[in-house]
């Protein structure tokens, strides 16, 4: 068995390190500093590994403007402010998304606007801000769009978000490109081509692509180019039949990460190469003009990134009542399901590791949950290990940079943490804990 206190390099952000005192660094900072700062639970963000993930990404796709951030992972204005600098473009799912973008100075022509039912407010500040694409998700937004488009005397740049009927072989919950689910327009009916000619028909839109996503934690290309496939062949009849062809191919994201020490990181350059190979080849195959192809990573360039610290605080042994496992240790932390529901909504595991010193215990069945009152509540459900760990040791779990902070909420009165970033020694506070007063202020009396 490798030692507990090793951390796995592709599972870790990239500037993590044990310090020969035991204490884990990101960035030069001392994590037991960071809790004693800002208080646990904490997320911790590795500023430059996050620049340096969108550098590969943008390298991998042929440059910074093939790249849409896929915000909905995590956004707050100083992410944003760094997807900017770094010259990627952005993806938003909703209008509040979208104004913490505009409120970050992020250039609208750069954004892209998602969502299966955009409201009127949401696609009128699309138009009025000139975002650069709105996917179109149904044909009453279709129409509602053009409606707004021309009484605002604007042409509105839009794609359509086609079903190709991919299966991914991901998590039901996190898969979207088959058919029977909520996102999109069916291409197996024909209803993806009716849209088509609809927009093109429209006088307050302009169609100048279409958009695909096969799922998340997505570790190759073959779904993708599968999806590729289909959706160009919608390109040829749209050429063939309607006279246009359109510039841009929007694949979507799910790329996966690595969030075990088994599991193997995502080879982003041989993806890439081998997603961009079979879009030429088909379109070479169909003799139509290869498009633009733009991805929309967002998992892939921000989990990793950060680690999502707690302090533990109960340690007791639970007898389980089998005989192969009589005794199990729980370590209670001050998070849970509040801070990260993925492991209750997907069953997501996470390398977890002591960063507050050296354990030399030997390794015991084991289970760490949350501070909630609820018997779901469960961060790790099946692991083994030290059995030195103690009241007051922090601990933290790799790759919690995305969705994680972004699908929190308020149960049992929790707050939400802080969120904090370290680069060259230096630490930055990007969201501060949420406090009782801030829970308070939402009453009316």
């Amino acid at each position: 068995m490798k030692d507990f206190n090793d951390l796995p390099a592709h599972v870790w952000p990239r500037n993590a390190k044990r310090e020969e005192d035991g204490v884990v660094t990101i960035a030069g900072v001392p994590l037991p500093e960071l809790a004693e700062e800002f208080d646990t639970p904490l997320y911790v963000f590795d500023e430059d590994d996050f620049r340096s993930r969108c550098q590969d990404m943008a390298r991998a796709f042929g440059g910074p403007d093939h790249v849409h951030y896929a915000s909905k992972a995590f956004i707050c204005k100083k992410i944003v402010n760094w997807v900017n600098e770094e010259g990627l473009c952005l993806d938003v799912a909703s209008i509040n998304e979208l104004k913490i973008a505009l409120a970050a100075d992020f250039p609208a022509k750069r954004i892209t606007a998602h969502g299966n039912n955009k409201d009127a407010d949401y696609l009128t500040l699309c138009v009025e801000q000139g975002v650069g694409h709105v996917v179109l998700d149904n044909e009453n937004e279709l129409r509602q769009l053009d409606e707004i488009a021309r009484a605002h005397d604007a042409v509105q740049p839009v794609m359509i978000r086609v079903k190709p009927g991919v299966d991914a072989h991901t998590h039901e919950f996190v898969a979207t490109s088959h058919e029977d689910q909520k996102f999109g327009i069916s291409l197996a009916t024909g209803a993806a081509f009716d849209a088509a000619k609809e927009c093109l028909e429209a006088t307050g839109l302009r169609l100048v692509g279409l958009h695909c996503h096969v799922g998340s934690q997505v570790f190759n290309a073959e779904g993708f180019k599968l999806a590729a496939e289909r959706v160009l062949s919608l390109y040829k009849r749209i050429h063939a039949e309607l006279g246009v062809a359109l510039p841009e191919l929007d694949l979507g994201g799910g790329f996966g990460i690595p969030y075990m020490e088994y599991e193997e990181a995502l080879d982003v350059d041989a993806v890439a190469r081998d997603l961009l190979s079979a879009v030429d080849r088909t379109a070479e195959e169909l003799d139509i003009t290869p498009p633009f192809v733009l991805v929309e990573p967002g998992r892939a360039l921000v989990a990793g990134s950060a680690v999502a610290l707690y302090r533990v605080g109960t340690v007791k042994d639970v007898e389980t009542g089998h005989n192969e496992l009589p005794i199990r240790r729980y370590l209670s932390v001050d998070g849970g399901m509040s801070d990260n529901i993925r492991p209750a909504l997907y069953e997501s595991e996470y390398d977890v590791r002591v960063v507050s010193g050296y354990t030399e215990g030997k390794m015991v069945d084991s289970r760490i949950v949350g501070f909630h009152c609820e018997s779901g509540d469960i961060l790790v459900d099946e692991r083994k290990l030290p059995d030195d760990i103690q009241t007051g040791d922090l601990v933290a779990f790799a790759a919690s940079g995305g969705y994680q902070y972004m699908m929190s909420s308020r149960y049992n009165g929790a707050v939400r943490p802080a969120v904090v970033a370290t680069r060259v020694g230096n630490t930055k506070p990007m969201l501060r804990r949420e406090t009782i007063e801030d829970l308070l202020s939402l009453e009316v009396d």
